[in-house]
């Protein structure tokens, strides 16, 4: 079960235990193709440009869709230890100039005797003029609300994948 989001000093959390090792879901979260499948904001359209497998600075694109308005997402993995963390820092673009970006997305793995707590953070407060591009037009309080959608997405992906399964064939 997720437990219910906090908002902390411009950082948005929701954290949900799931029965999967955190190999799994590391790989999961590494590979940007699943990312579409794990969105519960339902923002996130086609498949990603970059590597198909993150690792530390590496940068990957992917279409959005917010309000009937398309653009593009430019992510950088900005914090990695496998099975433990990964983060990246997106910006918009649209029409290929940035105009809003610099918060991060993060995910925690922290090993439970069940399988793996996951802490899944949005922290916007990193973003340029957060107060105006962020807070003003309430997206603390949607990814509030998508979030803990994310996290049950992950966790049904993850779950479906046998433990036994070496980790580096999952993604």
């Amino acid at each position: 079960m997720t437990s219910a989001p906090t908002i902390d000093r411009r950082t948005v959390t929701v954290e949900r235990l799931v029965r999967a090792p955190a190999s799994i879901l590391f790989v999961i979260l590494r590979d940007p193709a699943t990312h579409l499948e794990i969105d519960g904001s339902g923002m996130l359209r086609g498949e990603p440009d970059g590597p198909s497998q993150l690792g530390p600075g590496d940068r990957f694109t992917m279409s959005m869709s917010q309000l009937g308005m398309a653009y593009r997402s430019q992510s950088t993995v900005v914090e990695y230890a496998p099975d433990r963390l990964i983060a990246w820092e997106t910006i918009g673009l649209l029409r290929g100039r940035k105009v809003v970006g610099g918060q991060w997305w993060r995910y925690e793995l922290v090993p439970d005797s069940d399988g793996t707590l996951v802490r899944h953070s949005y922290i916007w407060g990193r973003a340029s003029l957060p107060l105006l591009t962020i807070w003003l037009p309430g997206y603390p309080r949607r990814m509030r609300r998508s979030m803990p959608r994310s996290l049950d997405r992950l966790a049904e992906l993850a779950e479906s994948r046998p433990a036994h399964e070496d980790p580096d064939e999952c993604g």
